[in-house]
């Protein structure tokens, strides 16, 4: 039989650990910032919607920036088919490209190169749109122009390069390209870094067993490495979603719904749109304008929600196997 002493001692409930001060801050600061970023995000949510009520509820007839008999949604499609069109174009060039880059920088390079061509590939990312438009429009444009007019004249047939050429090469491919090239740094850095996380174990176990190079990269780095890739695409994809000067300063729109790659009839973005009419707009237009902005909003909150599903169930399945 236990003495009362020890029978206290066994049913007194364990002491918290103390908390010093230094924690408490840093705990409290974090719990705000998180914080923080909800209200934030639920604030430019409220905004949009109150702002596009008018823009949704008015006559149409009553809206200058509409043609006669065309209603918001009519105005809209074109633009949100635009948006998806220009990014998945341009998300289609630049994965490939930047995944080739990235294990060229992490498994193929000397150390001297990886060094040098990572930091050009982060230098990339630091130049602004707006170089990037000048580019597109006065380098990139009169350069594939030719290309362009080859390519209707011997592949017309192919609907994706159904005739008639751009005589300024200002087509939604061209915008597309511009954008492959500003997502490229974003993807190839974020692709780089997870496949250097790739343990070092693994890849020695593969070459130990007889495996090539570029078979040890299949079978273990690109495995390893396909949830990080995805996030860095949905990344790189969201940066294309919302480019705005760019693709104003590039692209010839006219507004309509259209897969062809090479004509002068090419779909406008909804970013692009927005700048290009909002220095004009008045009254119930800049409800419209904002309304668009609103379908934008919501085109890249369901992006992300896609991506996240994609890498929650990869992670599932790794941790499954």
């Amino acid at each position: 039989m236990s003495s009362p002493a020890v029978a206290r001692t066994e049913s007194a409930p364990p002491s918290k650990p103390v908390q010093r001060l230094g924690d408490r801050i840093f705990s409290g600061s974090t719990l705000t910032a998180g914080a923080l970023i909800l209200a934030t995000l639920a604030a430019v949510a409220a905004f949009l919607v109150l702002q596009s009520v008018p823009a949704l509820t008015e006559n149409p007839e009553d809206i200058s920036i509409f043609t006669s008999g065309e209603t918001f949604w009519t105005y809209v499609w074109p633009l949100i088919f635009g948006t998806l069109w220009a990014s998945a174009l341009a998300l289609v060039m630049a994965v490939p490209v930047a995944i080739g880059i990235a294990l060229f920088i992490s498994h193929y390079a000397p150390r001297r190169l990886a060094q040098g061509l990572g930091y050009v590939v982060d230098l990339l990312a630091a130049v602004p749109s707006v170089v990037f438009g000048l580019w597109g429009a006065n380098t990139l444009a009169p350069l594939v122009q030719p290309f362009y007019l080859w390519l209707t004249e011997n592949l017309g047939w192919i609907p994706l390069f159904a005739p008639p050429a751009s005589g300024t090469g200002r087509t939604i491919l061209t915008a597309a390209v511009v954008l492959a090239v500003m997502i490229l740094p974003i993807i190839t850095a974020l692709s780089r870094e997870v496949f250097l996380q790739t343990p070092v174990l693994h890849e020695e176990a593969a070459l130990a067993l007889g495996a090539t190079r570029w078979e040890m990269i299949r079978m273990t780095v690109l495995p390893f490495g396909r949830a990080g890739v995805v996030s860095a695409a949905m990344l790189g994809l969201g940066r294309a979603l919302g480019e705005t000067m760019a693709v104003a300063m590039v692209l010839s729109s006219s507004g309509i719904i259209s897969f062809a790659l090479l004509t002068s009839s090419n779909p406008s973005t909804i970013a692009a749109n927005i700048a290009l009419s909002f220095p004009e707009a008045y009254g119930l237009n800049v409800n419209v304008l904002i309304a668009t902005g609103l379908m934008l909003f919501a085109i890249t909150l369901a992006v992300n929600a896609i991506a996240r599903y994609i890498i929650n169930r990869r992670k599932e399945f790794s941790g499954a196997n």
